[in-house]
């Protein structure tokens, strides 16, 4: 019976390393990656919409409007507009104050940021502004001043859909947003960096994105709770790629306890196995026929974006491999103290799963550790660390209730922080 449970925790040890494997692939690949866009055009730049999704935001919207204001880019060449979707604050008079055009909805029926979008695309497109193409940020974000720079030079290179970094504002606020830093240097910033290092998609992370316009005229906008990620999985099936610009950065607030946040990730996690049970087999069908049709790079950004979502939240790779540890330190344990029925096999088998799981581990640290130095992380999201297995608990019960619910979630606004 220990043989068995060994050779079950092999296994189990195995598919990590299989996932760890990747992950340390995309470090590999970011760290050797450049970090900076070159070629900025000088003249003649592109003419931006910016559009921006706001429930509810008059206290954060006034935040993101100054950060555009300071913009290092022609005034001339962007337009910002505002949907209001069904507010009951101040919003809408914010927006006008501070120049933009105000769009305002009333749609109890369908609320949500994608539904919004959609709504106010439609607008777009019907009416006889001119633009090469069109920018979403979160209301609750603050933006480079290089940012339009950066998007105008990678239009200019052809690049039609572009994920800006997408960060966290204020990580020394509290532990829950050290921590949630900590994860986006890997999930926004290292991975993304990777893949686009290795030729694949960066992903859509949901704020800071630029569209080429033909893109979003040919594309809906989906109106699902994980719209970002709906939106990457319809894009790729079609054909287009998602580039990653490092060197363009937007921060978000993040909320500053994991209660304020609870309903937020079980959105995040529910909707991110939704897609997955929905899209794997369509990526997997499509990398096939890209093959057999002599098509090997978009069979490789296909398969890529399946292995995007068959790694689980870190926290929960991280969690699977402390148990596998235990696991294997307690069947080491038995097999050297001579309580197993065949001691010698069994404590070699023990001997390579604690060695492998001590391995998981290591690797995993490297890939964090890696990101933070990547991002620059300033030296208390270190030694917020520290709480991480408070945090790794909290997300298992998160992931475990996504698992196991059969319904899609509905949109819940995220409970906002208090000033400081």
């Amino acid at each position: 019976m220990t043989i068995f449970i060994e050779y079950l925790a092999l296994f189990w040890g195995l598919l990590l390393a299989f996932l760890v494997g990747y992950l340390l692939l995309l470090t590999v690949a970011a760290g050797l990656a450049p970090r900076v866009t070159s070629g900025i055009p000088a003249a003649t730049p592109a003419r931006f919409v910016i559009l921006i999704p706001a429930h509810d935001e008059e206290r954060l919207l006034p935040g993101l409007f100054a950060s555009l204001a300071a913009l290092r880019y022609p005034a001339d060449s962007y337009r910002v507009h505002v949907v209001a979707d069904n507010c009951s604050d101040r919003t809408a008079e914010i927006a006008n104050a501070a120049g933009a055009t105000v769009h305002e909805r009333h749609d109890t029926s369908r609320p949500g940021k994608g539904a919004a979008l959609q709504w106010l695309l439609e607008r777009l497109q019907v009416s006889a502004e001119a633009y090469d193409a069109v920018i979403i940020f979160d209301a609750d974000s603050v933006v480079s001043e290089n940012f339009l720079q950066v998007m105008a030079a990678r239009l200019a290179r052809g690049q039609r859909v572009v994920q800006a970094y997408y960060a966290v504002r204020q990580p020394q606020r509290s532990a829950a947003v050290g921590l949630r830093y900590s994860a986006l240097a890997a999930l926004h910033y290292l991975r993304p960096l990777g893949r686009m290092a290795l030729g694949a998609s960066s992903g859509l992370k949901g704020n800071g994105m630029l569209f080429a316009a033909p893109v979003l005229q040919r594309h809906a906008w989906s109106a699902s709770v994980t719209e970002d990620i709906e939106q990457h999985m319809a894009l790729l099936l079609a054909g287009e790629r998602v580039f990653f610009a490092p060197d363009a950065t937007v921060w978000a607030e993040m909320p500053d306890t994991l209660a304020k946040s609870e309903s937020q990730h079980q959105r995040w996690e529910s909707g991110r196995l939704l897609l997955a049970r929905r899209y794997v087999p369509q990526l997997l069908r499509g990398a096939l026929t890209a093959g057999q049709a002599g098509r090997p790079r978009q069979a490789y950004v296909l398969l890529d974006a399946v292995m995007e979502h068959l790694i689980p939240p870190f926290s929960i790779l991280a969690a699977s491999s402390v148990l596998l540890l235990a696991l294997n330190l307690a069947l080491w344990a038995a097999a050297a103290f001579g309580l197993v029925a065949a001691p010698g096999a069994a404590g070699a088998l023990a001997g390579v799963n604690l060695a492998l799981a001590g391995s998981l581990l290591m690797g995993q640290a490297l890939y964090l550790f890696a990101a933070l130095r990547l991002v620059r992380a300033p030296r208390g999201a270190y030694w917020q660390l520290v709480y991480a297995p408070v945090y790794m608990l909290w997300k298992v019960r998160q992931y475990t209730r996504a698992l196991f619910s059969q319904t899609r979630q509905a949109w819940v606004r995220t409970t906002r922080n208090d000033p400081l």
